[in-house]
């Protein structure tokens, strides 16, 4: 008996998601997603978009697209932290875009080229003071300026940019390099008034015909520290070693230097002391190399320049020359903890680098300005103080202090002002969804190692502040560029154009990107498992009004 063929039908699973076929469930749409660089950055650039424009060679537009949100490249590119490289997704991949080398290149270029920024908006009639030149009250008069507003900034010191100026040595931060992008937005109009210490901000805001201030005086005080001293050596903050070097004086302080603490002030503060002609310069801390709260990049350059560091240790007395300092260890929650076990250190100078305060007094003549317990003031989401019209930022509010982030209050303050100024309040945009590194697709990418920037050698560092890291030529900036992810953006790379098997997407030139042709798309999704960068998504099929 011959048996019937078995039934060969495939089993349909009637709970399966359905696909493609003659009715489209499910469409592709374009969208921009937030790339981790974008969201990193404090100071809100839109790092992606000047990336994308530095690839093709659009510099200036690149320029002008990061400017909007920082007036300060060429400084960022050099003294910035760079939290948007920490996030770059390419990080997973090999290493990280040298986002800060690109936008140093951005910023020097500005300056060869003789780029001004521009004023968008027509005069508004209104006048802002704004109290101390540093990164943060520079960002807002610029911002300020853009907006059509009369801006004065009023500061204590004697050149502008605050900390930036007295805080940053000049092996870091060229003292012309910070006064180009100074003079930058001087040009549009914005004056600077320089040996000018605010006493009274409500007179000085009556006198001047100011319609709202900012404040943001910075973090120029040294905190204090009891440590018994006498016959002492040669002790002195770092702030005020740092300061009297950015002004230009020549310090002796003799040849064996301990420098107490372990942020990137101590960093530079011993490193400064080794180019003053110090044979040694030790950094004394209180805690271990993973708890410091220096960069470790910082820590490795003191390093490499021969200055010592010396962990787990406290100063308890300065006697002369002698330093009396305790071995610690740490408990299981990290904190420091004497151990009974004492030891001397020989020492011609201490700088003491335990940290800055604002000297923020002259506000509690202001009614209903607020002070938290370490002296900063309590300003509302919109940055304003208690006190109407009178706002405040950088480093004068709680919240993380570098030079990035004051430069970010300084424009999310002057956004906040301007819609105080007209009566209104600022709503920033809605920010759109992460684009994460499992969200791409890479079948193919630039499997390229970033360019590294030239390092002046140590022993051409002895005895002088030349600038140590060099810049990117145009050729190695756009190479770098290249490397970007574009994460969560088109950057038009033709793949869903050249995969769609129903011709349904339409090429609409460039920098326009594409369109979707929904009357020939099928909802297959091959566009969307080809997209790189995550730029399409898939969503149900709107329901037409004829077929409910």
């Amino acid at each position: 008996m011959i048996e019937p063929p078995a039934d060969v039908t495939p089993l349909i699973d009637l709970l399966a998601e359905r696909g493609t076929g003659p009715t489209r469930t499910r469409r592709p749409v374009y969208e921009d997603l937030l790339p981790p660089c974008n969201q990193a950055c404090p100071a809100g650039e839109n790092i992606q978009g000047w990336l994308e424009q530095v690839r093709s060679g659009r510099y200036r537009e690149a320029w002008l697209t990061l400017t909007r949100d920082n007036p300060f490249p060429a400084i960022h590119g050099r003294v910035c932290y760079h939290p948007c490289e920490t996030r770059c997704n390419r990080g997973a991949l090999d290493s990280a875009v040298s986002i800060h080398a690109v936008e140093r290149f951005l910023g020097d270029l500005a300056t060869q080229e003789g780029w001004q920024l521009p004023v968008e908006a027509p005069a508004s009639g209104k006048r802002v003071l704004v109290v101390g030149a540093g990164p943060s009250g520079l960002s807002a008069a610029y911002h300020l300026a853009r907006l059509g507003h009369a801006v004065e900034i009023r500061d204590a010191g004697s050149q502008p940019g605050g900390m930036l100026h007295f805080g940053i040595p000049a092996y870091r931060l060229p003292r012309e390099v910070l006064m180009q992008e100074v003079r930058r937005i001087e040009a549009m109009g914005v004056k600077i008034v320089l040996g000018h210490k605010v006493e009274d901000l409500l007179a000085e805001q009556t006198s001047g015909g100011f319609d709202a201030a900012f404040v943001a005086i910075g973090a120029h005080a040294s905190k204090h520290v009891d440590i018994p001293a006498r016959d002492a050596a040669r002790v002195l903050d770092a702030v005020t070693l740092l300061r009297e070097v950015g002004a230009g004086g020549q310090l002796q302080l003799g040849r064996r230097v301990v420098v107490y603490g372990g942020g990137n002030t101590a960093m530079d503060a011993a490193r400064t002391a080794k180019r003053l002609g110090a044979e040694e310069a030790v950094i004394v801390y209180h805690r271990d190399r993973a708890h410091m709260p220096a960069h470790a990049f910082e820590a490795d350059e003191a390093l490499e320049e021969g200055v010592r560091i010396q962990w787990l240790t406290s100063i308890k007395e300065i006697a002369g020359p002698s330093l009396r300092v305790e071995r610690m260890e740490l408990d299981p929650d990290g904190r420091p903890q004497p151990t009974g076990q004492f030891e001397t250190l020989e020492a011609d100078a201490v700088v003491l680098a335990l940290g800055q305060q604002s000297d923020s007094g002259f506000l509690r003549k202001i009614p209903g300005v607020e002070f938290q317990p370490d002296g900063t003031v309590v300003v509302a989401e919109n940055m304003m103080t208690a006190h109407p019209g009178i706002f405040a930022g950088g480093d004068l509010v709680p919240g993380e202090r570098s030079v990035t982030a004051a430069v970010g209050h300084g424009k999310k303050a002057a956004r906040h002002i301007d819609a105080w100024l007209h009566g209104g309040s600022f709503q920033p945009p809605e920010k759109h969804r992460l684009a994460t590194f499992d969200m791409l697709n890479l079948p193919i990418y630039s499997d390229a190692e970033p360019k590294a920037q030239q390092v002046l050698p140590v022993e051409a560092r002895a005895g002088n502040f030349t600038e140590v890291l060099s810049g990117l030529g145009s050729t190695e900036a756009r190479y770098e560029a290249q490397r970007c992810l574009s994460c969560g953006n088109c950057f038009e790379c033709d793949q869903c154009y050249a995969a769609c098997p129903e011709q349904a997407i339409e090429k609409l030139g460039p920098g326009r990107r594409y369109r979707f042709l929904y009357d020939r798309c099928t909802g297959c999704e091959v566009c969307y498992e080809t997209c790189p960068t995550h730029a399409i998504s898939i969503i149900p099929e709107p329901v037409r009004e004829d077929d409910k």
